[in-house]
């Protein structure tokens, strides 16, 4: 969660029922920017969910490490946009953290996503779709902690049938969902029409 916000809040994430996150890099040759960071096909906001438990507060992620598909990258906050959508990486270098959800290491999915490509070459997740089960995955947390993940399952689905309850529904187990794009490219749009999505437990 974003600093200063009360760790109860962990059900954010169910603001985005209906939506398909695009928080990848597809072939934009024309803007020359990262794909997958236009508002439109950004997930919408909806109201807040708070919650009367208690969690245990752990440090926000800054870094996330996977040996089997490459990545090491620090980790962007992102947040939600002014007309309530979700930000995406700036970089495609780069993945993010969906800082107004949970923390990992906290219950409820903490969502990491990066975009597979851009218009000069891999990013950030381009090896995600390597993953196998039993995989670690390890995220460093600011105060020095890591928290180990292993792969439990993957899943690429067209975007427009996204899972989002099953990514962002809140539960009390603690998970790692790692997003990126996949499958093919749609040549009237210059996008993937899919999204791969690597589920994780700790290990």
């Amino acid at each position: 969660m974003a600093a200063g916000l009360p760790v109860a809040v962990i059900a954010v994430l169910a603001l985005l029922a209906g939506a398909s996150l695009t928080a990848c890099a597809d072939a934009e040759a024309r803007s020359g920017a990262p794909a997958g960071t236009e508002a439109s096909r950004r997930a919408p906001a909806a109201a807040s969910f708070r919650s009367t438990r208690t969690y245990p507060a752990v440090a926000p992620p800054v870094r996330l490490r996977i040996p089997a598909a490459h990545v090491d990258t620090g980790l962007q906050r992102l947040g939600r946009a002014a007309d309530g959508t979700i930000n995406v990486p700036s970089r495609p270098g780069v993945a993010g953290w969906y800082a107004e959800g949970p923390r990992p290491g906290q219950p409820g999915p903490a969502v990491i996503v990066g975009h597979v490509d851009s218009v000069s070459g891999p990013a950030v997740f381009y090896h995600l779709s390597r993953l196998r089960t039993g995989d670690p995955a390890y995220v460093q947390r600011a105060d020095g902690s890591t928290i180990a993940f292993r792969v439990t399952g993957m899943s690429q689905v067209p975007k427009t049938r996204f899972p989002t309850d099953l990514v962002y529904g809140p539960t009390l187990e603690t998970s790692l969902r790692l997003v990126t794009c996949g499958g093919s490219i749609d040549p009237t749009t210059s996008h993937y029409r899919d999204n791969v999505i690597v589920f994780a437990a700790p290990a």
